[in-house]
């Protein structure tokens, strides 16, 4: 099982806090860096793409993905271009996780629907979906470069029935260690793989500085046992060192 690194907010004190973190997480020897995408939660968070920008300009080998980005809430052509751009600086090691969106609180500073966010979600992946297709919007050509012509892999980060949905239609499927039991991911894994899903992430793995590594470690070996094909930990300041949770698996 890969294991990654899901960026945590700080403290914004530090303008090369991403750089340096990228940096380091590549150093000592993790598969991957995600972003996530949030707001309104008491706390600041990089813009996703910024920071998989940065954390692209300063690594070579490292995946780079968004887990999640909430569609409803953006423009597809905007998102489309920012996409191809990441997977160009990035050499196409650029991911996208797409979902729904589950706090109130983003929908209202965007001003958009959260009941209608499901309807909103699927007209923007269609029209996100074209353009990666067909590299033109409304008849206009954008004109990708021939290296990120189809756009990036496109994971759904959903629970439930979805979850089929996830292995039928889009290349992956992200769980939430976060919201989830490692035995409820393990359950929702099983649904995953007998619809003919491809790769499996479970992200969102929280370490904070009063967690036990013993207690991680088993976590990390049950996602593994169940047969995610990576782990995605988020380690707040103070919390363990990254070559601390990097040696537990």
């Amino acid at each position: 099982m890969r294991l990654g690194v899901l960026l945590a907010p700080d403290d914004g004190a530090n303008p090369r806090s991403i750089a340096e973190q990228a940096v380091e997480i590549e150093a000592a020897g993790y598969d991957s860096i995600w972003s996530a995408q949030a707001m309104g939660r008491g706390f600041m968070m990089h813009d996703p793409f910024v920071a998989l920008t940065t954390a692209a300009a300063l690594t070579d080998r490292v995946e780079l993905g968004i887990a999640i980005l909430q569609l409803p809430l953006y423009n597809a052509t905007d998102i489309a271009m920012k996409s191809f751009s990441l997977a160009q600086v990035a050499n196409n090691r650029f991911l996208l996780g797409l979902g729904l969106g589950s706090t109130t609180t983003d929908f209202d500073i965007h001003h958009q629907s959260f009941e209608k966010r499901s309807d909103i979600f699927e007209k923007k992946l269609a029209e996100l979906r074209q353009i990666f297709f067909s590299g033109a919007v409304n008849g206009y050509s954008i004109n990708p470069w021939d290296s990120v012509n189809g756009g990036p892999p496109i994971f759904l980060g959903t629970w439930g029935r979805q979850v089929k949905r996830a292995a039928d239609e889009f290349d992956g499927w992200i769980a939430s260690g976060m919201h989830r039991s490692p035995q409820e991911c393990a359950a929702a894994l099983d649904d995953f793989r007998s619809s003919g899903g491809g790769r499996a992430i479970v992200s969102t793995i929280r370490v904070l500085p009063d967690t036990d590594l013993q207690s991680l470690q088993h976590d990390l070996n049950l996602y593994a046992e169940a047969g995610f094909d990576d782990a995605v930990v988020m380690v707040f300041p103070n919390g363990p060192k990254l070559d601390e949770v990097r040696s537990l698996i």
